[in-house]
């Protein structure tokens, strides 16, 4: 027999699966189209728009949720990457990996563009900017990258170098399997200590 103790454990589970089940929907629906509706997105998860409002208020509220939850999965996957050794050769690995990622989701970073502040966008990208941030100053002290320039802008400049990579290859002016490469020699010959 439930208790009154046992209700609310067994709506606080579904509530989790609702919410698991709409940042699914949403990005099958964004990597479909960036400007999904929640109504799309509400079908998509097989749930009402009532129970997707009540978990998210808007739609900035939704993308915010969802890049949180593509830049986590990133997140796992970049702390695997060995930044070990020569800094110039770890930041290649890096860039490669991170094209992966962007690469993948290009129509969730056009939604996150559309919905999300500048402001909040860079907040969401702390975390791989942190990682970013200690290997370039690893570069610098070891001689191998430039100090003229603060780290902080360095890093943007290769954000923004990956991010237009993606907005590249969309437009078709170029092939994907191209980018890394060419995101890496422009990155690095940014980097060079002069």
């Amino acid at each position: 027999m439930p208790t009154a103790l046992s209700k609310p454990v067994a709506r606080r589970a579904d509530a989790v699966r609702n919410v698991e089940r709409i940042l699914d929907a949403s990005i099958v629906c964004l990597q479909r189209r960036p400007s999904a509706t929640m109504a799309e997105i509400a079908e998509e998860a097989g749930l009402g728009r009532v129970t997707l409002y009540g978990h998210f208020a808007s739609r900035p509220a939704l993308i915010d949720a969802v890049v949180s939850r593509v830049l986590a999965q990133g997140e796992e996957m970049l702390a695997a990457v060995d930044l070990k050794g020569d800094p110039r050769t770890a930041l290649a690995q890096l860039i490669r990996n991170s094209w992966q990622l962007v690469d993948q989701s290009r129509s969730i970073i056009s939604a996150a563009e559309a919905e999300l502040s500048p402001a909040r966008i860079r907040q969401l990208h702390d975390g791989p900017a942190a990682r970013v941030e200690a290997l370039v100053e690893r570069g610098r002290a070891d001689g191998q990258f430039r100090k003229d320039m603060p780290t902080s802008w360095l890093v943007a400049v290769l954000h923004q170098i990956l991010h237009g990579a993606g907005g590249e290859v969309a437009s078709g002016r170029l092939d994907p399997a191209d980018a890394p490469e060419r995101i890496i020699d422009t990155v690095l010959s940014v980097l060079d200590a002069r």
